[in-house]
């Protein structure tokens, strides 16, 4: 099981949550495709759910709340890039045109989060890490395996994230118009443009999970009342498609025949 045991290099996506309207029905989905373990928390943490895969943490789900009393956003997974210190990166994204949509605070002893959105739109998550790292285990089914910047203007993306999180972008070796992100030299995820994508779409990081099998996965993802964006393919990496679970949160899963970056 790759089980991480380093804290997590700036700039690389380090956890991922997801915000829905119930809770409970997201933890029982999850549990039943991926087999997490999760339970609604305690009141202190606003009930705010880790899910364990094998016993360590692989993700997060949470109650859909609206911040200012006001509409409750649609549900979505949440990337998180690593910083090892929030306020700083939080001005970088300001000084690099980002917005702040979620100023930096602290989540008790566990660590320091924002939520910010790029020039484009795409909306990602800060976190500096405390007490709690991040994931634990990543690249096997169940976990996260890739991450992806889908915008709208990739040109204006590279700039932003180089200057805002240290993140480089680069032309991927046989991937027309796909561009791969790297931190410190390690490729940690990739980015496209919008325009590979069906007209509307507004620009997002999109969560990959591992699963040994994309089509059963698929099918079972459908018998939960799931639904399907992009049903199964082959592509350069392995097998995937891109879903929704049943109260709308989108990921891709993949069943990767090329190794993720460890």
């Amino acid at each position: 099981m790759p089980v991480v045991t380093k804290p997590y290099v700036p700039g690389t996506p380090c956890w991922v949550d997801l915000m829905v309207p119930d809770q409970q029905a997201a933890l029982d989905f999850y549990r039943d495709l991926f087999g997490w373990q999760g339970e609604v928390g305690p009141p202190e943490t606003g009930g705010y759910s880790v899910c364990l895969l094998n016993g360590k943490p692989v993700a997060g789900i949470m109650a859909a709340m609206s911040p200012d009393g006001g509409e409750i956003p649609p549900p979505a997974w949440t990337t998180y890039l690593a910083t090892t210190d929030a306020d700083a990166t939080q001005q970088a994204v300001t000084k690099a045109g980002g917005a702040v949509v979620m100023p930096v605070m602290d989540v008790m002893t566990l660590g320091r989060m924002g939520v910010i959105a790029d020039p484009t739109g795409a909306v990602f998550g800060i976190w500096q890490a405390r007490d709690f790292g991040g994931a634990e285990v990543v690249n096997e089914p169940g976990a996260v395996i890739w991450s992806e910047l889908n915008t709208a203007d990739t040109a204006a993306a590279s700039t932003f994230y180089s200057a805002a999180v240290g993140l480089e972008a680069a032309e991927m070796e046989g991937a027309e118009g796909y561009s791969s992100l790297s931190a410190s030299g390690r490729v940690i995820g990739g980015m496209q443009g919008l325009d590979r994508l069906p007209p509307g779409t507004p620009a997002h990081w999109l969560t990959y999970f591992s699963v040994d099998d994309t089509d059963s996965t698929v099918d079972a993802l459908i018998r939960a009342g799931g639904n399907v964006l992009k049903p199964p393919f082959d592509m350069m990496a392995g097998r995937m498609a891109v879903v929704q679970d049943p109260q709308g949160g989108a990921f891709a899963v993949i069943n990767a025949t090329s190794p993720a970056p460890a």
